[in-house]
């Protein structure tokens, strides 16, 4: 579904799912969006060779939701990275470039994908079962490496942009170490010094990509953080979670941002008026699920960012209703969703954020999710879904 939201300077108004405002790209207004896509596969090679032809049945549907939504800077999380980035380029030859069911093409002249953590043999033993796994393509291997992958690059991420990128100044923090962050919400006796001098925060990697808006620098700020479960009582994952997320949280505000190094050892984050627009699957709800300390309202709240207007659909709320479990019990409104998890647990959450600077001035925004009854609702459907868990959310602002 596409809903749209009409920003007023309270709130978004729902619009119906079919009713998504006509948006050209090219003007005043930019729209950004995030979408984790599922486009990740079980070994290394397989994205690109299901993206060579243009038969894949989810691709394909992937790129319809892309086409209907038409976000001007699109990040996609969960696609898998390959050097030599034939994946990217052979998603928008083959997908974004022909039209699907009457949706028009969409071309992004400008793309970006980096390494990932994810995979990364780290040569320690991270999950303290007793053996450093060397071997590709097991549970073990992914457990020890940098962040959770069968392989290099599973689960990266790529960034689209109908924008001119600004491809010298992008900056990326693969490596910054976890242990480097001051305060950082490290497990207590649970990682062995040898791991913390070299363990990394990311899990897959954190981006600053510029973008050239209408003669105005955007700082577009993509991540995934590691999910906040698959551990044990030692909260492993949920407090690398929050300090995924503290990053960013961090990185905007200069008084908070002198330790943050890059991989190319400068330090420091945005200037004070920078323009910005942070946005991924952050893996943490602001009421619900599993989440380390309130781990998003580091964003949500933060003093540099407009979190007011909350994208939101209709096809949420009658999938929480419709499923029940834990939707149940849920303190979040529904209608903010962003993912269809199991119903047992955690239940639909909140998850995927689309979040501008303080400068910048929303005018729409939505979550791709239709109701039952909208003929657009074949693109998601129901868990077990045919396309994604996720939806893509999408904001329009003016910079």
């Amino acid at each position: 579904m596409k809903r749209t939201c009409a920003i007023t300077t309270a709130a978004l108004t729902t619009l119906t799912a079919t009713a998504v405002p006509a948006h050209a790209g090219g003007g005043r207004e930019v729209r950004f969006a995030t979408f984790n896509a599922s486009l990740n596969r079980s070994t290394e090679g397989a994205l690109v060779k299901d993206l060579s032809t243009p038969s894949n049945t989810q691709a394909a549907a992937v790129a319809e939701i892309i086409q209907r939504s038409r976000p001007d800077v699109l990040l996609i999380n969960e696609f898998d990275y390959d050097a030599a980035g034939k994946a990217a380029r052979l998603f928008q030859d083959n997908y974004l470039s022909v039209g699907r069911n009457g949706a028009s093409p969409i071309n992004y002249r400008y793309r970006y994908t980096a390494p990932s953590n994810t995979g990364i043999p780290s040569g320690h033993d991270l999950n303290n079962d007793g053996t450093v796994a060397t071997t590709p393509g097991t549970d073990a291997y992914g457990q020890d490496s940098y962040g959770y992958g069968l392989f290099p690059g599973q689960y990266g991420m790529v960034v689209y942009s109908r924008h001119p990128i600004d491809f010298r100044n992008i900056r990326t923090f693969q490596n910054f170490r976890w242990a480097d962050m001051p305060g950082a919400v490290l497990p207590e006796n649970y990682y062995s010094a040898a791991e913390l001098k070299s363990l990394r925060l990311s899990s897959k990697s954190h981006w600053d990509v510029p973008v050239k808006v209408n003669g105005k620098r955007v700082h577009f700020l993509v991540s995934h953080p590691t999910p906040p479960s698959f551990d044990g009582t030692e909260d492993r994952n949920g407090r690398r979670n929050h300090d995924e997320i503290r990053l960013w949280a961090d990185y905007v505000q200069p008084s908070k941002s002198r330790y943050i190094y890059d991989d190319n050892h400068r330090r420091g984050g945005l200037t004070p008026n920078a323009r910005f627009v942070i946005a991924g699957d952050q893996n943490a709800d602001p009421h619900d699920g599993d989440s380390y300390a309130g781990a998003i309202h580091q964003l949500l709240r933060n003093p540099r960012i407009n979190a007011k207007h909350a994208p939101s659909s209709e096809g949420a709320p009658e999938a929480s209703a419709l499923q029940g479990g834990a939707n149940t019990t849920h303190k979040g409104n529904p209608k903010h969703d962003t993912a269809d998890f199991a119903d047992t647990t955690p239940g639909n959450l909140r998850v995927d954020y689309v979040l501008p600077s303080k400068n910048l001035r929303p005018t729409a925004g939505g979550v791709f999710w239709p109701t039952k009854t909208d003929p657009l609702y074949r693109l998601t459907g129901s868990y077990p879904f045919p396309t994604s868990d996720h939806r893509l959310v999408w904001l329009t602002t003016r910079p």
